[in-house]
């Protein structure tokens, strides 16, 4: 079941002092749903909108150049439309998505590099797309930054120091991937098993979502409900 009216998701300012009340916003909305929005986290508007140009000039890439880059087993690189299923349950065909996931840059020679998910990140070449890594790298590191803000807040909901997620072997290597997406445009439709992204719980510590003004989001609070209802969440600025 899907609920029309907008979600009403706390808003938390991650430029307010009072750490502990943002902590106790933070606190009350990950019982309640696990969902929150983030405003005025330091990576200016145009920032993005240079961000999400850059990403939509390498999906409008040739499928034959963007297949050259294809996702590897450390977790970097291209992946094509209805390559993942994220709700093997309930879908007939894989979501009606692309993707291009960028990590922490790791030199092929570090010790480091032996690790799943760490490793040299797969780019573009430059005479293709110049400028276009190094977009993505400033993106990938601002977003890092904002990560450790709401990491405090965290920690400081669950009464541990608000450094505890910046101690040795917790964010300070980070696997911290960043993904890119671009969805088809072809609307979902539950009844034939078909969705731009199957219902699924995320992984690690946190996700953090920058959208652009499309909507199409939905979040579902209580998932053993039944039936489950779904809630659109639209895009806001700052």
């Amino acid at each position: 079941m899907h609920n029309p009216e907008a979600s009403s998701l706390a808003r938390i300012d991650l430029s307010s002092p009072d750490l502990q009340k943002s902590a106790s916003l933070v606190r009350k909305a990950s019982l309640d749903c696990g969902f929150f929005y983030v405003i005025n986290h330091g990576i200016s508007e145009e920032f993005l909108e240079t961000v999400f140009r850059q990403s939509r000039i390498f999906f409008e890439l040739p499928k034959e150049e963007k297949m050259q880059l294809l996702r590897n087993e450390r977790h970097r690189g291209y992946t094509p439309f209805q390559d993942e299923i994220l709700d093997s349950d309930k879908q007939t065909e894989g979501d009606s998505k692309e993707g291009f996931y960028i990590g922490v840059e790791v030199a092929e020679d570090d010790p480091q590099a032996s690790k799943e998910f760490y490793g040299p990140n797969i780019w573009p070449s430059t005479d293709l797309l110049p400028g276009w890594r190094e977009v993505m790298e400033k993106y990938h590191q601002e977003a890092l930054e904002v990560g450790r803000k709401v990491a405090k807040l965290i920690a400081l909901a669950l009464d541990l120091d608000v450094d505890f997620f910046n101690k040795r072997g917790m964010l300070d290597e980070p696997i911290a991937i960043l993904r890119l997406l671009h969805y088809e445009g072809k609307s979902s439709n539950p009844e034939l098993g078909i969705y731009g992204a199957g219902a699924h719980s995320d992984y690690g510590l946190i996700t953090l979502l920058a959208t652009d003004d499309v909507s199409g989001l939905q979040i579902c609070k209580n998932k053993d409900a039944c039936p489950q209802i779904w809630e659109g969440v639209p895009p806001l600025k700052g």
